[in-house]
């Protein structure tokens, strides 16, 4: 799956969780506090309106596409839904655009940024360094890996780049949590296995990333959206463990 279908997914499900909460869920804070968002945008010259006119939205007059079932749960473990049409999700995607654009000033790189959990490593620290406490401390939480692809060697043999730097994708999995995620959603398979990627900048440090799918994005939501108490924790644990593997290697602890 290409990121950015990854990210066209992601904020899919951003969009069903903004219209079930209405306007407000935009906001993060309480009300009257302000809004953190909007210390991006920039300041303006004279006093304007709280929220500005955004007169080419183009969803205007736009009918809402229909994308739930209000089936949180299957009838039967590993249903799989009905797909949505890709007009459908052409239409939600172009509804997100300008809240994406004009609101959260949001370029595609930023938009990935949001996405991504970043830890930068230590100075010192060689690639291998990095790699080797990453696959130690994945082996001293029993979190099973499951395989790798060395991109930059891809890219030095399909296409005669030897100049991009080191970037590896390696990938992990939890079983069980796994196993219960897809009983209850089949299509959480476009996100497993779990991938902790390393790579050197353009300023040869070097990063560890991953995919951040944080439990505390959906807090109040877990009945509605069919997750049980023991999937969260189970969940919870699997990004935890995750992210203690991507500082086990950033710190080079062994």
């Amino acid at each position: 799956m290409t990121s950015v279908a990854r990210l066209a997914l992601l904020f899919t499900l951003l969009a069903v969780a903004t219209l079930a909460r209405g306007q407000q869920a935009f906001l993060i804070t309480p009300p009257g506090s302000p809004n953190p968002y909007m210390q991006l945008l920039p300041i303006p010259a004279v006093p304007t309106l709280p929220i500005p006119a955004l007169p080419n939205l183009p969803f205007a007059g736009m009918p809402i596409p229909l994308i739930g079932t209000l089936q949180p749960a299957p009838t039967r473990p590993y249903t799989v839904r009905q797909g949505i049409p890709q007009e459908t999700k052409r239409q939600m995607m172009q509804m997100m655009m300008p809240i994406m654009t004009n609101v959260f000033r949001m370029s595609m790189p930023d938009a990935m940024n949001w996405f991504a959990h970043k830890i930068k490593a230590k100075p010192g620290l060689s690639f291998d360094d990095v790699l080797e406490s990453m696959m130690l401390r994945a082996n001293q939480l029993n979190f099973k890996y499951v395989g790798s692809n060395l991109m930059y060697k891809d890219f030095q043999a399909v296409l005669g780049d030897m100049e991009a730097p080191r970037i590896e994708v390696h990938s992990f999995c939890d079983i069980k949590v796994g196993r219960d995620l897809l009983r209850i959603s089949p299509e959480f398979l476009v996100f497993l296995p779990c991938r902790i990627a390393i790579m050197e900048d353009a300023d040869k440090n070097i990063w560890l990333m991953m995919l951040d799918w944080n439990m505390d994005w959906v807090a109040g939501y877990e009945g509605q959206m069919g997750i049980t108490s023991e999937l969260s924790r189970g969940a919870k644990d699997i990004r935890d463990k995750m992210e203690e593997i991507m500082v086990a290697g950033a710190n080079g602890d062994l």
